[in-house]
């Protein structure tokens, strides 16, 4: 399918809060419209107790994988005030989002495994590349999500050896939209020349479906940065989907050119 016309109204960025409103800013500091409109909530980890039990265990050999920027945000709200780093544990990140998070929270930078910032997708296959060379037979993982989730990387660890286990350190809600952020996604819908859906999550679109029902996606023209995000847009009937690469530069760039 055809690109559509470059002028571009806005970009409407979906991810959870607050990575929504930091990639908001960064578009708009570089001359780019945007609006937040997560399609995710998050709530903090139903049992923060079992998080610190998880922290207080680990010992030289342990990883732990991240899934996202929040997995790593509700964890470390869970931890007392100077809790660190144990040493000889690795932590684990899929993108540079979540790498930003361990960092600010205190891990070293020598202690985390992410896939490289040019790497073409980040995402769990991605991280494992960076992994697979370690002998895992009999080492702890921890993998630290929400409630449920994409078990691809768990299981591919078992395989090696691995004792792998879930904490879950935050929980996924429906989003709750404001009436002006109704009005915006409305008002995209309307002209869907003139705005681009930034979609993040397949979960996501579960969400958008269910707040704009009586929606008419044959015109709006969404970005998405992996397959299986651009594979359910285009099930909800999303007319274009445009691959960008990870990043809110490639979205600068993608909505610029």
């Amino acid at each position: 399918m055809s690109q559509p016309g470059r002028a571009v109204c806005r970009v409407l960025v979906t991810r959870p809060e607050p990575q929504a409103s930091e990639w908001v800013a960064q578009l708009r500091g570089h001359q780019v419209q945007a609006e937040a409109l997560p399609l995710m909530g998050i709530a903090g980890a139903p049992a923060p107790a079992r998080v610190r039990e998880v922290f207080a265990g680990l010992h030289g050999g342990a990883l732990l994988m991240f899934v996202s920027p929040n997995a790593a945000l509700q964890f470390f709200a869970c931890l007392p005030p100077g809790a660190s780093w144990p040493a000889g544990v690795q932590a684990a990140a899929t993108g540079p989002g979540t790498v930003a998070a361990l960092r600010a929270a205190g891990v070293p930078a020598g202690a985390i495994t992410a896939p490289d910032e040019a790497a073409a997708q980040f995402d769990s296959e991605a991280l494992w590349e960076q992994l697979r060379a370690q002998d895992w037979q009999g080492r702890p993982v921890w993998v630290v999500r929400g409630d449920g989730g994409r078990d691809w990387f768990a299981a591919t660890l078992a395989q090696a050896g691995a004792e792998v286990g879930f904490v879950q350190s935050y929980a996924r809600l429906a989003p709750d939209w404001s009436p002006a952020q109704l009005a915006v996604a409305h008002q995209a819908l309307a002209e869907p020349a003139h705005a681009r859906w930034l979609l993040s999550s397949s979960e996501g679109i579960e969400h958008l479906a269910r707040l704009l029902p009586q929606a008419d996606w044959a015109k709006a023209v969404a970005l998405a940065s992996h397959p299986r995000i651009e594979a359910r847009a285009l099930a909800l009937g999303f007319g274009t989907v445009l691959p960008v690469r990870p990043g809110w530069r490639a979205v600068v760039a993608q909505v610029l050119a």
